[in-house]
């Protein structure tokens, strides 16, 4: 009978713990993909508010920042080191616009949404490059507004 108890309580710590946790998301930062050079990929994820999303520079000569005016009220920019991989835990609900910084001319964009869009038409009217608004339009398509 007490085996059964800790047993029974060992399970339920480790479903809290795992629930605590959130999920986690890997995002590659490529040379090439298969939606051509210089990538993000997946470029689109939707993750719940405290799941992680970890950048990873598969190929060298890549980070991972948000562009200024694509983020969330509230929520916190970053902008990771160049060749490193860097991981985040987002908890503010919104559209988070992501680009290479040293591939940006070139369209290298992601869009991380989390829980509902709310600022799905302030991130829209944001200026960006234009090989970036091509890549980006396509990227919005995708996107439930709430």
């Amino acid at each position: 009978m007490k085996s059964v108890l800790l047993a029974t309580i060992a399970a339920v710590m480790m479903m809290t713990t795992g629930l605590a946790l959130g999920e986690e998301v890997e995002i590659k930062m490529l040379n090439k993909g298969t939606k051509g050079k210089m990538v993000f990929e997946p470029d689109f994820v939707t993750v719940n508010a405290g799941d992680k999303v970890t950048f990873v520079p598969t190929d060298k000569g890549h980070n991972a920042e948000i562009i200024k005016g694509m983020i969330p009220p509230g929520a916190e920019t970053f902008k990771s080191k160049v060749n490193s991989q860097f991981s985040v835990t987002l908890t503010e609900s919104g559209v988070y616009g992501i680009r290479c910084t040293p591939h940006y001319g070139l369209g290298m964009v992601a869009l991380i949404v989390v829980g509902t869009a709310e600022n799905v038409e302030d991130a829209k009217v944001v200026k960006v490059s234009a090989k970036a608004k091509k890549v980006f339009d396509g990227l919005f398509a995708q996107v439930d507004a709430p």
